[in-house]
């Protein structure tokens, strides 16, 4: 009922908000006789403010558009590469048409960011993706709001998110042969679940997971959000958050929980801090700050933009990591999509290095949350296990501003190249320096290619040879010192270099240029019979 109550509500004040966003353009418009007035400013700036607190705030865009890799800028292409019922896989698609930077692009890791499911969408990572997208192939996970999800495609549980998860780990293997994992906040621990079923089946797992600022273990350092979810009971949560969508909405009748109770819930932490927030943006308006007032606004319409969770999943969630505890205690059982129950043993991860980040004034996921990750996996090498703190940094300090840029990024990109194996790097550059067949060599122009016979004769005589030695020379010799390379550059023919480099002259091409060198002795030996005749 409270559901239908708040969407009724908001249906009174929508044309209230309109009449004072206009009202407040009225006032601020030179052209407009109300602007000449003396309390025109401050009319307008108050209009505003009722504007942007009664306003509703739809799901933002990601809006990146360009990013700079090395020195060069590059185009960015949004697009869905995976979708699901409840979720989409996102890929940034870098563009440019720099021949060195799309080799750069091309020998950079893959890394999956899994965005937190907990009231907001995935464009809260925004500042995340596109730091990240200036040395890494970048995928995210775009959570759907439960409400605009039909019931016909069922309910949606944290088993479901743990195997959400490992379907989007294979199929970045399967494009890249293996990956990184990067979490934020909630998705910490089913992220863990997910990679740790994944090791106790023997599947290939990702190169690295960064845990940043989660709740692994609630019961150190608890905050106020820990508080909540463990001083109330389990039923508790379901009769008193949980509401059906009103019919006004595709997902009409699901059970939910509704992205405006878990926005109180966050400004109810802060309020003083928000009244202030909100206060100073008047006094910017005041004061024509227009670069304050756009930082105010792109926070809140970032921060009011709110999802509803699928009850399911929601409950789930109270009841394994901030009741029953039940990955510390390793008591966590997940159904896989076939129904089976699976353990989960984050003791049988080894191949994947970890990294865990908090940040020093977290107030949602307190000191040693995170940190808790290498505890319960032994199994990782110690040398491939590290734990960064970020001084002075807040919850979101850790994954967005200047603290993240400057402080964790660096962390963060030091720690998944330290562990991206150079043949990753070298599959991926192979198709630029890759081989010419003979054809292709054939433009060259002659003289180039006689000075080449000319210097290795017997080479030149035996094609098929050569030929046949071409893709160990590939592997194993840079093209800089292939033989040909240095003709290439004596003949001011370094364009041609990348395709010649260890290609040997065709058959038809050898033999035109040996031919010269046998006429002269055969000229010899007929006019020598001739003399003998005589």
């Amino acid at each position: 009922m409270l559901y239908q109550i708040y969407e009724t509500q908001r249906a009174f004040i929508e044309p209230f908000a309109g009449f004072a966003q206009a009202a407040s353009k009225a006032y601020s418009s030179p052209g407009s006789a109300w602007s000449s007035s003396p309390v025109s400013q401050r009319m307008a700036a108050g209009l505003d403010l009722v504007y942007r607190l009664s306003k509703d705030y739809e799901k933002p865009e990601f809006g990146i558009t360009s990013v700079t890799v090395g020195a060069t800028d590059v185009a960015i292409q949004q697009r869905i590469e995976v979708t699901r019922p409840f979720c989409d896989l996102i890929r940034f698609k870098r563009f440019s048409d720099e021949p060195a930077t799309l080799e750069a692009m091309k020998a950079q890791p893959a890394v999956l960011i899994v965005a937190p499911l907990s009231g907001h969408y995935a464009t809260l990572l925004r500042d995340t993706v596109r730091t990240m997208l200036q040395g890494h192939k970048v995928y995210i996970t775009d959570w759907k709001n439960a409400r605009l999800v039909p019931l016909s495609d069922g309910s949606f549980s944290l088993d479901d998110y743990v195997n959400y998860v490992q379907d989007f780990i294979r199929h970045l293997q399967g494009k890249y042969g293996n990956c990184h994992v990067m979490s934020v906040c909630q998705p910490t621990v089913p992220v863990l679940a997910a990679v740790s079923l994944m090791a106790s089946r023997g599947e290939t797992t990702p190169l690295t997971m960064t845990m940043m600022g989660g709740p692994i273990d609630a019961r150190k350092s608890p905050t106020a959000v820990n508080n909540l979810a463990m001083n109330k009971s389990y039923e508790w949560f379901e009769n008193n958050v949980i509401y059906r969508v009103p019919d006004s909405f595709p997902g009409a009748g699901r059970r939910v929980y509704p992205g405006f109770l878990q926005h109180s819930g966050f400004v109810a932490m802060n309020p003083d801090r928000h009244a202030t927030s909100h206060f100073d943006y008047f006094k910017d308006l005041m004061k024509g700050d227009d670069a304050s007032t756009e930082a105010h606004r792109k926070f809140y319409d970032e921060y009011n933009a709110v999802l509803d969770m699928d009850a399911p999943y929601y409950l789930d969630t109270i009841r394994v990591v901030f009741q029953d505890f039940n990955l510390v205690n390793g008591t966590w059982d997940v159904k896989s999509p076939s129904g089976v129950a699976e353990r989960v043993r984050p003791q049988d991860i080894r191949t994947t290095a970890l990294l865990s980040v908090e940040g020093e004034l977290d107030d949602i996921s307190g000191s040693g949350q995170t940190e808790a990750v290498h505890a319960l996996c032994p199994g990782v090498d110690p040398r491939h296990s590290r734990h960064f703190e970020a001084k002075g940094a807040g919850h979101y300090g850790i994954f967005s501003g200047r603290r993240w840029r400057d402080m964790v990024y660096p962390q963060v990109h030091s720690f998944i190249a330290q562990h991206t194996p150079a043949a990753t790097a070298v599959t991926q550059t192979k198709p630029l320096v890759v081989t010419a067949p003979a054809a292709t060599a054939a433009p060259m122009k002659a003289a180039a290619a006689k000075k080449s016979v000319a210097r290795a004769p017997v080479k030149a005589a035996r094609p098929e040879a050569t030929s046949a030695k071409a893709p160990v020379a590939a592997k194993s010799t840079p093209p800089a010192k292939a033989p040909v390379a240095v003709a290439a550059r004596k003949t001011g023919r370094v364009a041609a270099t990348a395709v010649t480099a260890v290609a040997a002259p065709s058959a038809p091409a050898a033999q035109k240029a040996a031919a010269p060198r046998a006429i002269p002795a055969a000229k010899k030996k007929a006019t020598a019979k001739r003399a003998a005749a005589r």
